[in-house]
């Protein structure tokens, strides 16, 4: 067992001390003790109403259980049911007309419209990958995807015909937005021949090419005639770069398996090597070694000659956790954990006044601000506690009020509820909202738990609330003046390996008004920022209409009364099933919190928690209202174990559950999830995992 460290009374895990006593707060200048008693003096403040917000959630829930136990068999009575939800509390007053007033936003978030990726933050690799992201080679990604509307790649090399069908594309998406006076992109013979329909998209040169630049985003043509790819094409033309992930979530939370001080350790270490600009991974690629660092600026020169650099980075977020979580790098003198969100609060943003205070190599914010994403809020008192925390923190740091900039994620029925006065609550420094259908929805069926059994999860998302829901997150954002001034973001795209699908798809976040969308990977970043040229999110939000009534957001998805077949009941738990337990399996015995997952169809998605939650309270939901037996749940889980095994066969690391059911900690993770899953405070899967994953970690 590690020996802590005491500091102002505080247990601490050494090697987390060490960091930030070592490579944080020296070199921002600041006193170790005064920094410890300062956070223990913050802790005393915040620990406790952080306890007492977790209470009210519980009061509210089961003032909603009881509501609806005592109706149990009555048809549901909307208006009833409104009227309940104001008298206790969980609808709160429209607050008055307001704008927000967040200043120091960078443009990337605040003018841009681009994708936005979301990447673990205990995987370098990954980091770096999603932070160098901000360009992407659009040959590349259409060369490798099947977005391309050509046959696929002949194995052995280049395929010089796809190559082709690869270039023809590229000509189409300059024709269409960066039109020539008089001729095509097809047609033109070297870069001495490219005249502008419009002279102002044209921005400077580069080093190998021409820099224009397209409703906001930049692209650049790269002229190579030596090169490969350059020496077959007329005008020498070798590729088109362009400006694709504008911003990136570094996730502290839904997308990592954090449990103890090592693991929060490595993450804040990963956080302040990425911050510093010093951030490397070395790996073995296709038998020969490679190691990975940041990217530098982009530099260009326009047509005065004057010299100019754009960043050759994402700009960054942090994703802290929610409020619910404790977590033993940090212990108070009784031996109890303090909160992980506090304690994310305060040394990610430590780590992050590197960066305001100019310690850094390359830079994140250009304006001096720390961009923190805040998930699983539930209603304006807890994003009043965090707007409170973060004030907490800068005065601990020293840092100016409002330097900690806020992300709201709208992933909690309480919130979505009372959207308006959520974004009031930190209306001086909010600069993102945005939807999720896993979180939502799994929040949606715990909330309304004993209201009566829920649709099939494919026909929830075609429910009259979901709708809803994305509609209100906009226009609830347009109205409090976000447009310019803040992200409206919309969910990720799960299926990295069908990009076609997401080509088609996509585009309609733009249309409902979102200025980001979460993307799986660079390649679907750079391939998701052909939409953004495609459309004008700002000109789209100007014309968007009417918000939805809080009646709409209200319906609960009630089966209303549908008998399923056997089959059609068996199908909806081994569908839940196997997404649970392929995800489970990963996060429990390997400690991967995000990756690509075979679905029961066998195609990879991306999963992450929220994953888990959705699943596991479908199936709790339909299990305490008798849609189901246990005997049937778990017939699904024990066959659906033994087809992940089948999925994982090639992984030598792997630990098969089929059969192991009473040694394999991943499969009674899983069962617990379901079994449990009705009392799980607000239908959120960390408790458990965490505690198997700890079980886990000791074997």
């Amino acid at each position: 067992m590690t020996d802590y460290v005491t500091r102002a009374g505080l247990q601490v895990y050494p090697a987390l001390a060490d960091l930030l006593e070592t490579q944080v707060l020296p070199v921002l200048g600041r006193d170790v003790d005064a920094f410890w008693q300062g956070f223990a003096s913050l802790l005393a403040d915040m620990a406790p109403r952080n306890r007492a917000l977790l209470a009210k959630r519980d009061e509210l829930q089961a003032q909603i259980d009881a509501w609806h136990k005592g109706r149990a068999g009555q048809p549901h009575d909307a208006g009833a049911y409104r009227a309940f939800l104001e008298q206790i509390g969980y609808l709160v007053p429209e607050p008055a007309p307001f704008e927000i007033g967040t200043q120091d936003v960078d443009a990337e978030i605040a003018t841009m419209a681009g994708p936005q990726l979301v990447v673990p933050i205990l995987n370098a690799r990954f980091l770096l990958n999603a932070a160098n992201a901000r360009w992407g080679s659009l040959y590349d990604a259409l060369y490798g995807t099947d977005a391309l509307d050509a046959p696929p790649a002949l194995p052995g090399g280049y395929d010089e015909l796809r190559g082709q069908a690869v270039i023809a594309r590229a000509r189409q998406f300059l024709d269409e937005t960066l039109p020539l006076s008089g001729k095509s992109w097809t047609a033109i013979g070297g870069r001495d021949e490219i005249e502008l329909a419009d002279p102002s998209q044209y921005v400077g040169e580069t080093e190998k090419g021409m820099l224009f630049r397209d409703n906001g985003l930049h692209i650049e043509v790269v002229f190579d005639p030596s090169s490969p790819i350059g020496q077959g094409d007329k005008a020498g033309i070798a590729d088109v770069n362009l400006e694709a992930a504008l911003t990136t979530i570094c996730d502290c939370e839904d997308s990592v398996a954090a449990v103890d001080g090592e693991d929060k350790t490595l993450a804040y270490t990963n956080w302040l090597g990425l911050i510093r600009g010093d951030l490397a991974d070395t790996f073995e690629k296709g038998g020969a070694t490679m190691t990975r660092t940041l990217n530098g600026d982009k530099q260009y020169r326009d047509a005065d000659g004057n010299q100019h650099a754009l960043s050759g980075r994402s700009l960054l977020f942090v994703r802290n956790v929610g409020h619910l979580m404790t977590n033993p790098a940090i212990m108070l003198a009784d031996g109890s954990e303090i909160p992980e969100g506090i304690m994310d609060a305060v040394f990610t943003s430590a780590i992050s006044a590197l960066d305001v205070e100019n310690h850094a190599k390359f830079g994140n914010s250009r304006h001096g601000s720390i961009y923190i994403v805040k998930p699983k809020m539930h209603g304006p008192e807890e994003c009043a506690f965090t707007n409170d925390l973060f004030d907490a923190v800068e005065d601990l740091l020293g840092l100016e009020r409002h330097t900690i900039k806020v992300g709201v994620m709208d992933e909690e029925r309480r919130t979505s509820a009372n959207l308006g006065a959520c974004i009031h609550a930190v209306k001086d420094r909010i600069v993102f909202i945005n939807t999720g259908f896993l979180d939502r929805t799994g929040d949606e069926i715990h909330t309304s738990m004993q209201a009566g059994p829920m649709m099939r999860k494919g026909a929830i998302k075609g429910s009259a609330w979901l709708d809803a829901y994305e509609k209100r997150n906009v226009g609830i954002g347009l109205r409090h003046g976000l447009s310019g001034k803040a992200q409206i973001g919309k969910g990720m795209w799960p299926a990295p390996d069908m990009m076609a699908d997401m080509m088609e798809q996509k585009i309609g976040h733009l249309k409902a008004g979102a200025n980001t969308a979460w993307v799986p990977s660079p390649t679907a970043a750079t391939l998701h920022a052909l939409h953004y040229h495609q459309a004008d999110v700002f000109e789209i939000q100007q014309g968007l209409g009417e918000v939805p009534g809080l009646d709409l957001l209200l319906q609960i998805p009630l089966a209303d009364g549908t008998n399923w077949s056997e089959d059609e009941v068996r199908e909806e738990l081994d569908n839940n099933a196997q997404g649970l337990l392929g995800y489970v399996v990963r996060w429990i015995d390997a400690g991967v919190g995000c990756s690509k997952v075979p679905d029961i169809k066998d195609v990879g998605l991306m999963e992450d928690r929220a994953t888990l939650r959705i699943s596991s309270q479908h199936m709790a939901n339909w299990l305490l209202h008798g849609v189901c037996t246990r005997d049937q749940v778990m017939d699904s889980l024990q066959r659906m174990a033994a087809k992940v095994d089948e999925q994982n066969a090639g992984d030598p690391f792997y630990e098969p559950m089929a059969g192991n059911w009473e040694t394999s900690l991943a499969f009674k993770a899983a069962c617990d999830l379901v079994f449990k899953g009705v009392e799980q405070p607000s239908g959120y899967t960390e408790p458990l995992l965490h505690s198997w994953r700890q079980a886990k970690k000791a074997c």
